[in-house]
């Protein structure tokens, strides 16, 4: 009793086998039956001679086939991504203190230079005086080491004199050695009194430099007191509360420029090299919403996993209608290609995995011809690496193989 299901079992997967892998085969062998079973049956004849070339005629597969015939069309690169604010920055403070102005609120629009957070500026205005009264005293003792520095080269001047004299005299036996080692040392020490003096004053100098930097310093902080806006854009979230501790680093607001905007998507590395910098480019956002803009960058680096190349569309947004992190289907111009627009449902796959289309050629016997998908549309898919005239099986191009005959039944494009 088990072995008819057993071989009921091996029948049915031997015909799926031919069925599915070795369809071919199987059709050819169907039609060589029906070859012969034709030539036994005893058909009577007309006047015209055997009706079997009739029969055969009769029972060949019927196709709808569509005769397409190339078009110019806009090959454009069409990639998924979503928008991006243009610029967002975190905007923190820099140093330690209160708060003592009163939150904006998130969504509020500022222009650059706005007031974001106003600080307590403490002692910080003390300190900055202090720091100019010390940069006025350095200031002040420049005359004084001036004159020191004169004074000593004076000196200097005087003791060469006298150092001259006692010379002439030791020489002519006029005067004692004695003096002339005097008037030497005298010499020595108003060349070390220039020195001091000179030393004197570029402390002086390097002290003046320092208040001056101490100036500087104390009025940076007082500065910090006031964190601004530092583009035009929206907040994106609410300044720091009145009252809050502030800390450097403590954040003030997030701010974000929505105008102009970008685009982002990624390339595939077989079209990169159709994208330029600089060309026309258009995104539908999923709400519907078409823009337009240029393409303002192209990734030189691939990402690592999935080598794919960045690129930015960057888009004007006035009106601030587009959103940060919006889906896009954006289209990137380039050059034009005649292709075939086909209805989807025309594609398939041989025996081999490669997509394609089934035609009709000559004597009405079926081709198999691979495609390349350019891009598709509401109205169907734009094929390539087709003849310039091709008649296309839109219907029943599943039930037929390469070198079958069938019965064509032709469409126009439009219909």
């Amino acid at each position: 009793m088990r072995l008819i299901p057993l071989l009921t079992a091996i029948l049915v997967s031997v015909g799926l086998y031919f069925l599915v892998f070795d369809r071919e085969t199987l059709l050819a062998f169907a039609k060589a039956d029906a070859t012969v079973t034709d030539t036994d049956t005893d058909a009577p004849s007309n006047a015209e001679g055997s009706i079997a070339p009739e029969i055969a005629q009769s029972d060949a597969i019927r196709v709808v086939v569509l005769r397409s015939t190339a078009r110019e069309v806009d090959n454009a690169v069409i990639l998924r991504g979503q928008t991006k604010a243009v610029r967002q920055v975190e905007v923190r403070a820099e140093t330690t203190s209160t708060v003592i102005s009163e939150p904006k609120r998130k969504g509020a629009f500022v222009e650059a230079g706005d007031l974001m957070c106003e600080l307590d500026p403490g002692t910080r205005f003390a300190s900055l005086a202090e720091a100019k009264a010390r940069k006025i005293e350095a200031m002040s003792r420049v005359p004084e080491s001036e004159a020191r520095l004169d004074e000593a080269k004076a000196r200097l001047d005087e003791a060469l004199i006298n150092n001259n004299a006692a010379k002439k005299l030791s020489e002519g036996g006029y005067g004692s050695e004695t003096r002339r080692i005097a008037s030497e040392a005298a010499v020595r020490s108003a060349e070390a009194g220039i020195a001091t003096a000179e030393s004197g004053l570029e402390a002086t100098k390097a002290g003046i430099e320092a208040a001056t930097a101490a100036v500087a310093a104390a009025q940076r902080e007082i500065d910090r007191m006031t964190i601004t806006a530092p583009f035009r854009g929206l907040l994106e979230s609410d300044t720091a509360e009145l009252g809050s501790l502030m800390q450097p680093g403590s954040l003030c607001g997030t701010i974000i420029q929505l105008n102009p905007i970008k685009v982002v998507g990624f390339v595939p590395e077989t079209s990169v090299n159709r994208v330029v910098v600089g060309s026309m480019a258009g995104a539908q956002l999923i709400s519907g919403l078409q823009v337009q803009g240029r393409v303002t960058f192209l990734s030189r680096s691939a990402d690592e996993t999935t080598r794919t190349f960045e690129v930015e569309v960057t888009v004007p947004n006035p009106e601030l209608l587009i959103r940060d992190g919006q889906t896009a289907t954006i289209a990137i111009s380039a050059a034009g290609a005649k292709a075939h627009q086909v209805p989807q449902s025309a594609l398939t796959l041989n025996n081999d995995g490669q997509l394609g289309v089934r035609t009709v050629g000559t004597d009405n016997v079926v081709d198999f011809m691979p495609v390349k998908l350019l891009r598709d549309d509401t109205k169907g898919v734009w094929l390539d690496g087709l003849p310039e005239t091709v008649d296309v099986i839109v219907m029943g191009q599943d039930f037929v193989t390469k070198g079958v005959t069938v019965t064509p039944t032709y469409r126009e494009a439009a219909q």
